[in-house]
Order: structure tokens, then C-alpha cells, then sequence
């Protein structure tokens, strides 16, 4: 092989290799983004209006305040400020993140939604007992002139400080603080481990998709499945209300199932 060929191999793999990593780097970014928004909740700041289409609101803290005003008289409003809001589904895009609050406008809200399950089957609600919990949805967009670069949830939640405040000490707050070193751990990282029950699984990554059920060797179990092809999907199995097992796929649009099980 001429050295000008071994030269153009190398250019190559090194734009391939940059390339996988890049790839990476994006996906650990979009997980992040994910499991650092979804499901938070917050404290309304200012009157947000009952939208289908996102409310536009720009990463450099700004938003249309007349827009929004004018949306508020003519659709009403989704919540006031003082008002508890819990972000029930993100959207990542290329230059901008789309947050569903309280189901947007598809639903308004169940009755499970304002309540948690605590331990020994005790309901209270989530959020602080002396706020209100907004009962409609809406969305908000926060756009990012050049691409989302390396931002963070953190980074998000900071850039909406002027309409949603994410760092209001909650009930939800009092109760992880109860929870075994560990396990308030890994519902801070939202993730799964074995040995939570179905109360800090929820706490930690929410509903899932859907679930399973079988039994196995005389004993039944349940699968919460999180996540859709393509992409990543999580299998969080139960047996006896505690965790026994995590599987990590990565799912394809055909269906096919890469394995990455974790012990």
C-alpha cells in the first residue's frame, strides 16, 4: 500500500472515530437533559397561558410577555403564579427543548397525579401541601439560537427562573430526604437499582411506557418498560414490590435489540 493510501486510511478512521465519539457525546447529553427534566416539578412564577402551540421562550431568559398576556385573555389561563406544575414529557431538538407541563393540553390531569403513594400505602400530595396544583397543561419551548451546544438540565432550569422555579423544597423533597443513602442517590441521578420498591422507582423515572407480567419458577413478576424504538429502552423487573433486576437495550426501528444488561 503507497503511503498516500495508508495517509487517506488514517484520515479516515480518525474522522470515523471523531465522528462515533461526537455520537456519544450527544446521546449521554439527550439522557441527560431527560432524566434532569422530566417529571420535576415547579413552582409557577408568572401566568402561564393554556396553549397548544409551545410558548416561545428564549435560552437568554426572555420571553413575549404581551403574547403571553394576550394568549391568557383569549384561551385562559393553565396555572397562576404560586402554582405547583410538573413537567410530564420532554422534547429535544436540534435547536431548541419543547416541556410538556401538567399533559399539555391532552389532558387535564388525573387525580393520581396530584398524589403520591407514600410508604405503607399512605397517599399525600406531592409538592407543597400549602400550594396548589395547577390543574391544566401547556408547553413551553426554550430556544437556543446556536444549537444546544453542551447545556444541561441544570442549565435549563436556570434559564427558566423567571417563570418556573424547580428549586422550591417540596413534600416529594422531605420524603427522598427519608430514603436509605443509596437509594436517594440514585432517585437524585433518576435511575433505577435494585432493591427499590415501586413508590422511589416512580419517584426516580416516572410511569412507565407499559408494563409485564409472568411468572417464573412458582414466583411472579412484573416489568416496568421505559423508553420506545428506536432508541433506548430500560426493563425494571419486580418481584415481591422490589426491584430484582435492570436491562439496558438499545431498541432499532425494526425491532431489533441490542443487549446491555446491568447486574
Amino acid at each position: 500500500m503507497t503511503p498516500s493510501a495508508c495517509g487517506a486510511l488514517a484520515v479516515l478512521a480518525a474522522a470515523a472515530w471523531l465522528h462515533a465519539d461526537s455520537k456519544k457525546a450527544a446521546e449521554d447529553q439527550h439522557i441527560e437533559l431527560l432524566r434532569g427534566l422530566s417529571f420535576e416539578w415547579a413552582t409557577v412564577r408568572t401566568q402561564l397561558p393554556h396553549s397548544r402551540k409551545p410558548l416561545d421562550f428564549d435560552s437568554a431568559g426572555t420571553w413575549d410577555k404581551q403574547k403571553w398576556e394576550d394568549m391568557e385573555r383569549e384561551v385562559g389561563p393553565a396555572a397562576k403564579p404560586g402554582e405547583l406544575i410538573q413537567v410530564t414529557h420532554v422534547s429535544i431538538q436540534k435547536d431548541a427543548i419543547v416541556l410538556e407541563l401538567n399533559h399539555g393540553t391532552k389532558t387535564q390531569g388525573h387525580w393520581y397525579d396530584k398524589v403520591q403513594v407514600g410508604m405503607g400505602g399512605q397517599t399525600h400530595p406531592v409538592g407543597d401541601p400549602t400550594a396548589n396544583v395547577a390543574a391544566n397543561g401547556t408547553y413551553i419551548a426554550v430556544h437556543f439560537k446556536e444549537g444546544l451546544g453542551k447545556v444541561t438540565s441544570a442549565d435549563v432550569k436556570k434559564m427558566l427562573a423567571p417563570v418556573l422555579d424547580f428549586d422550591k423544597h417540596t413534600a416529594t423533597d422531605q420524603y427522598v430526604d427519608t430514603l436509605p443513602p443509596e437509594i436517594k442517590k440514585a432517585v437524585q441521578e433518576k435511575k433505577a437499582i435494585v432493591g427499590m420498591d415501586r413508590d422511589q422507582v416512580l419517584l426516580a423515572l416516572g410511569r412507565p411506557v407499559r408494563k409485564t407480567r409472568e411468572t417464573k419458577d412458582g414466583e411472579e413478576q412484573e416489568d416496568w418498560i421505559y423508553g420506545e424504538p428506536p432508541g433506548r429502552v430500560t426493563f425494571v423487573t419486580f418481584a415481591a414490590n422490589k426491584v430484582i433486576r435492570i436491562k439496558e437495550t438499545y431498541a432499532g426501528l425494526g425491532g431489533s435489540i441490542a443487549d446491555g444488561s446491568k447486574p
